[in-house]
């Protein structure tokens, strides 16, 4: 059967016939009724970001709708169930096919466009602060990119789980709306270095854990804002790939680093993140603690215009597509 999606087309972003994908076993078929825009589609549509192996090639790591069928095994969800579900790929589409264990029934009282702007940014924040960097309550965490779709679901979480946070974006009002999302402080990035403020907002002793979407640019401000026993996790190359590291300050400070991405990640491990969202984050959202920010919603047919909007860092939080249904 046929659907439509998204396809790159001379580097331009067209709504337009493709072949629907099949369902397997363990699989869940959804009707789209939503997706989100996410950095990596950007770098995807440039030619820098390949989808793994056996992904699907259309852009999209994120999606919520109806689920239509269930392939062999699935007891997670059924047929008429809204969803979101965090994807390797295809959701810009009317149709998704997506393994069942990154599937989550969607809280009833978010709509499609935001419950779709919740599975990627939600995912990366989580594993990367609670999973790999075991954040644990009470410890000091710094956010960079805290405008960023990762960055406020980092807020939201951080400030829900009793970690202060400190983020740098980059502009004041950007800060100021952190602030209001959870942050404790923040710094436009801008203004210098943030060594010295991090420093001051930790009264001389530096942050337990800092997430890091920029890499080699940051990376020795980072490791000097570290507390002893600190982590960095660095999710993004934006300020480089390469960079000095400063190996006495890491061994005397007993500090680590951890590379660490989430698309290319097995399907099992991906269920065990999205098990993890459903049992801490899921009632938060549920009860309205949390609530999905949300910049913009464009039809799907205006796909190229969201992400001229992302590529040119004016953003707070997420930008959606809706698929008309």
């Amino acid at each position: 059967m046929a659907m439509k999606a998204i396809q790159i087309q001379n580097g331009d972003l067209v709504w337009m016939e493709t072949e629907e994908p099949s369902l397997g076993p363990g699989e869940v078929r959804i009707e789209n009724h939503a997706t989100a825009v996410n950095r990596a589609d950007l770098a995807q549509r440039s030619g820098g970001y390949p989808p793994p192996p056996g992904a699907s090639p259309v852009l999209g790591l994120e999606c919520a709708g109806v689920v239509t069928a269930v392939g062999e095994g699935v007891t997670r969800v059924a047929a008429g169930d809204e969803v979101c579900a965090l994807l390797a790929g295809g959701g810009y589409a009317e149709t998704v096919v997506v393994p069942a264990g990154q599937v989550l029934k969607k809280p009833a009282n978010l709509t499609f466009e935001e419950a779709a702007s919740i599975p990627e940014v939600f995912a990366t924040a989580y594993l990367n602060l609670y999973m790999e960097a075991r954040l644990k309550k009470g410890e000091y965490a710094v956010i960079h990119a805290g405008a960023s779709g990762v960055g406020t679901a980092a807020i939201h979480m951080c400030a829900a789980f009793g970690n202060p946070v400190f983020v740098t974006a980059g502009s004041q009002d950007k800060i100021d709306r952190c602030i209001e999302l959870g942050a404790d402080a923040g710094m436009n990035r801008h203004e210098g270095d943030f060594t010295e403020a991090v420093r001051t907002w930790t009264d001389g002793r530096g942050a337990d854990v800092i997430l890091d979407p920029v890499g080699g640019a940051y990376l020795a401000a980072n490791l000097a804002s570290l507390a002893t026993d600190g982590r960095l996790v660095i999710i993004g190359l934006l300020g480089g790939a390469r960079a000095d590291v400063a190996l006495g300050t890491m061994m005397v400070k007993r500090l680590r680093i951890i590379g660490s991405t989430l698309r290319a990640r097995s399907i099992a491990a991906k269920a065990t993140i999205m098990d993890a969202l459903k049992e801490r984050v899921w009632p938060l959202l549920e009860d309205g603690t949390i609530r999905p920010v949300i910049e913009r919603v464009y039809p799907v047919e205006e796909a190229g215009s969201a992400h001229d909007l992302i590529a040119g860092n004016r953003t707070f939080g997420k930008v959606v597509l809706r698929i008309s249904a």
